[in-house]
């Protein structure tokens, strides 16, 4: 039989209360009765109340001492708030203001009742708006809590708008203890589209074996929410996170020639995406359908709480008008430039744009990029100039500059320590011809001058590789196929100097037997006569190039957007929102979904940017299906084991961070390693707070779902290998914990915000070969070309116009920061100032960052640190952690946001 509720207080009064008549809202999570009128806040009042549920009745008097909470609703005001002044729904949201019933908040106790074993009721409260300041808009609601209520551990939200708005947070005050935070950030759908009311529970963190009581069956019901269930199409507005593999690449049903193979599985291993479960295409039943927008959770979408831009809203916009009117402003596709000066141009006269109907759009959008001609009729696109080519226009000519940015510049965590000799491939001869490299001792020894043998510089650990050969020569025959693109297998070969400094000895070019011909390979060497140096410069490029699609498609998009997509969802499936464990990670998660659908709707996806404007071409998106497959593995990822694995640094426990690095002027790794321990010091106070020992990791169930979900779904395709780590001790939680977040942060940051610094003048780094080498199978007439205007084959070599221009707007898009841009430990999250040693952690980790900045610009100042400073050398900056708004060229976001 069901008894009258009775709550004691834990304030000065012992005096118990009985809870008046409930109600049941349907609000699809546990069933809570509710108060239905405002408690007398005055004390020592007799009352007599009744308790009904069904046909049970019990009264009771009892004398209650109640507290008078406040509560104080911040709503975002939203780009679309601003811009809404009239519509039936704004005047009917109006009234609603009006009478005080904006939202209805339901106050949640963490205690059970302590006779009955059930939810205490909760209290339920209308808020009415107070104020509106700046993007602020305020809300108001004054509660009467029992004596006995207990903790407030959650609260109910409907909003009784029309419209969804942006809930911030709630703060309820007037607790003896102090104020009680609720952080939201997160969309509330209006109750006239779904009557479900969403739930947030405070920010006091809890482990799973430690909810309270209260809230234990919330807990589990909010993540069944999340996780939905996998039918149907998701709609716009839902928070449902499920995985899929990558199959919307195409739409064979309008355009047969956009069909691209299903990514995921064991064909194509890949990473799993977010499920969007449209309908399949009639001509593929493999492929989904693609739509005008993907489907992401509502709280993964890009922030519309700001008036300023978003740098991922203005990419959208450039690959929605940009990139269509550079089509029409450069009609021939395959046009490349006459002449250096054309490229120069592009910096100091510009694009004519055709003419919009809204004047000064371009500006409006783009103030970086688009300058609007003076009378008003046109728009002009017109190129900053990188800061590489503002310091010294011929760095890319430079071969030591060549070298350098193997170290320091935008793909820094591809070069190699040869272990070797004679370089061999591993490729099966009978196919790809015969493994020995061309690239001989004796050539070493002729380009090292007599400094010391081949052998004793590999023995001496002074030669470094970089080694696109084995894994770019399966795809030659295929990608030579397609208009307008030529690869070959490459290596590129260097020493490392007295000073430091890295030396190009040679490129190696390999192209594999095909239509009827032999294997063709050749060794490209520095040269001191022309014919040799014109192809030294071609040779080059070429590697140029396959840097570029490598770091584009691998080291930027595999790495950090593709296989963090997995933890999210795994996150927001498996571990509740007020798991310590969630909290950390969240930061580092935002808008990531976002960005990598945006990618699979315009840059990824076939005929996007990256298949129109890099070599790999249509197999760009197999070609990193190729390299998770043969290369990625997570415990890799951590940046320690990946110089370890590259060869670039030996343990050593007496060094720096463990680590003996064999290129001492390594900036890449210098700087991460120090950004490195600092995340895991972090990282290692946090974890260590919340789990005293490794009992507490094993038998914490949302815990370990979350990392099984991650190797077994999220990563399906490697989920028997055997590297994985398994989560038994803090130390195995740690490790992980920051290598996700070295990931999301400081690797993204690296190759990431660089973009238009080196590759903004786009012969540092072109992204496709256009033309073979002159020498493979020459002709008379390419021949007396290259003897005669060799400039005139490197230029043909280059992208052509649209594939150049096309690729600096959106590069100089990707390397911006936002206006509104989360630095990683610049600001604490609510939820860690709830726990005393956690906010002393986080100043502590707060503190070091700023250090680290002193670090880098002492290092940077520092002459005899030849990579990353020298007449007119960009300093090392890109793991700097804060940054201002804009092509800076550091700053170290949260989260791979962009």
């Amino acid at each position: 039989m069901l008894k009258p509720q009775l709550h004691q207080s834990h304030l000065s009064t012992k005096i118990p209360f009985l809870l008046p008549k409930p109600f049941i809202h349907g609000s699809g999570h546990a069933s809570f009765p509710v108060y239905s009128r405002s408690l007398s806040p005055k004390a020592n009042k007799k009352v007599r109340v009744g308790y009904k549920h069904g046909s049970i009745k019990s009264i009771a008097s009892v004398t209650q001492q109640s507290t008078d909470v406040k509560a104080v609703v911040t709503v975002k005001e939203t780009v679309v708030d601003f811009w809404t002044e009239i519509g039936i729904e704004r005047g009917l949201d109006d009234f609603t203001d009006l009478f005080g019933k904006t939202l209805l908040l339901e106050l949640v106790s963490a205690e059970l009742d302590p006779k009955t074993g059930l939810e205490k009721p909760s209290i339920r409260k209308y808020a009415h708006k107070i104020d509106h300041e700046g993007e602020d808009i305020k809300y108001e609601a004054d509660f009467v809590v029992p004596p006995d209520f207990g903790e407030i551990g959650a609260i109910f939200v409907e909003n009784e708008h029309h419209k969804e708005m942006y809930l911030h947070d709630v703060v309820l005050d007037g607790f003896p203890t102090g104020p009680v935070h609720v952080t939201c950030d997160s969309w509330i759908h209006s109750k006239f589209d779904n009557k479900k009311k969403r739930l947030f529970f405070t920010n006091k963190s809890y482990l799973p074996s430690e909810t309270p009581n209260g809230l234990t069956k919330l807990r589990k019901e909010e993540l069944e929410t999340l996780r939905g269930n996998d039918n149907g199409e998701r709609k716009k507005g839902e928070r449902i996170y499920d995985y899929d593999v990558y199959n919307d690449l195409g739409n064979p049903d309008s355009d047969p020639e956009t069909a691209r193979p299903v990514l995921g599985g064991k064909e194509h291993p890949y990473p799993r995406r977010c499920r969007t479960g449209r309908p399949r295409t009639e001509s593929d039943p493999l492929t989904e359908t693609r739509s005008s927008s993907f489907y992401v959770p509502r709280d993964e979408e890009f922030s519309e709480v700001k008036m300023g831009t978003f740098s991922a809203k203005t990419l959208k916009s450039v690959l929605h008008a940009l990139v269509p009117s550079l089509s029409t402003a450069i009609v021939d596709s395959e046009l490349g430039f006459p002449f250096f000066s054309s490229i120069d141009a592009l910096f100091n006269e510009g694009i004519n744009l055709p003419p919009l109907k809204k004047q000064g759009f371009w500006k409006d959008l783009l103030p970086n990029l688009f300058r609007a001609i003076t009378d008003g009729t046109k728009d002009v696109l017109k190129f900053e100039t990188p800061d590489t080519m503002e310091r010294d226009r011929f760095f890319w000519f430079r071969d030591e500059e060549f070298a350098r940015q193997t170290l320091s510049g935008l793909n820094p965590c591809c070069i190699k320590m040869v272990t070797e000799w004679p370089l061999r491939s591993k490729l099966d001869p009978e196919i790809y011809g015969p493994q020995e490299s061309a690239i001989t001792a004796e050539m070493v020894e002729q380009e090292i001058k007599g400094f010391m043998t081949c052998g004793q510089a590999v023995k001496d650990q002074k030669l470094f590789i970089l080694d696109y050969h084995d894994l770019f020569l399966p795809f030659v025959s295929t990608i030579r196929e397609l208009k307008g693109t030529t690869l070959y297998g490459s290596r590129t070969l260097f020493f490392l100097t007295h000073e430091g400094t890295l030396r190009p000895l040679a490129i190696e070019l390999t192209r594999p037997p095909m239509d009827g011909k032999p294997q063709w390979k050749q060794v490209f060497r520095p040269a001191w006569h022309s014919t040799g140096v014109w192809l030294w410069r071609l040779a080059k490029a070429h590697v140029l190039a396959h840097e570029s699609g490598y770091h584009q498609l691998i080291s930027h998009w595999l790495r950090t957007h593709c296989c963090t997509e997995p933890y999210i969802i795994a996150a927001n499936r498996q571990l509740s929102e007020m798991h310590p464990i969630y909290r950390l990670l969240h930061p580092h998660f935002r808008y990531t979904m976002e960005i990598n659908a945006l990618a699979r709707q315009y840059l990824i996806s076939a005929k996007g940017v990256i298949e129109t404007s890099f070599f790999p071409g249509k197999y760009s998106m197999e070609l990193s299906s190729v390299v998770y497959d043969q290369e990625w593995r997570f415990d890799y990822e951590a940046l320690p084991k990946d110089l370890i694995n590259r060869g670039m640094a030996v343990e050593d426990p007496s060094a720096p961070h463990g680590l003996k690095l064999m290129v001492e002027d390594y900036p890449y790794a210098n700087d991460g390693l120090v950004l490195w321990d600092i995340i895991k010091e972090w990282v290692s106070d946090y974890v260590n707070h919340y789990y005293a020992d490794s009992s507490l990791i094993v038998s914490d169930n949302e815990l370990q779902a979350w990392w099984t979900e991650v190797r077994t779904v999220g990563h399906a395709d490697k989920k028997d290998e055997p590297w994985w780590p398994v989560l038994k001790t803090p130390q195995d939680l740690i490790e992980t914990l920051t290598t996700i977040i070295w990931i999301a942060s400081g690797h993204h940051a690296a190759v990431n915000f660089g973009q238009y610094t080196y590759a903004g003048y786009f012969p540092n780094r072109p992204t496709t070969a256009r033309m073979n080498m002159p020498t493979e199978d020459p002709n008379d007439e390419l021949l007396k070309l290259f003897w005669e205007k060799p400039e005139v084959i490197l230029l043909t070599t280059f992208p052509s116009q649209i594939q150049a221009t096309t690729v600096m707007a959106i590069l100089d898009v990707l390397s911006n920061h936002s206006p509104d841009e989360e630095y990683l430990g610049q600001q604490i999250e609510p939820a860690w100032t709830e726990e005393p040693a956690i906010n002393a952690a986080f100043v502590k980790f707060n503190g070091r960052l700023k250090e680290f900045e002193g670090i880098i610009d002492e290092r940077n100042a520092d002459i005899k640190l030849k990579n990353r400073n020298g007449a007119g050398v960009v300093p090392y900056e890109l793991l700097k952690p804060f940054s201002d708004p804009g092509v800076t060229g550091k700053g170290v976001p949260y989260s791979i946001s962009i």
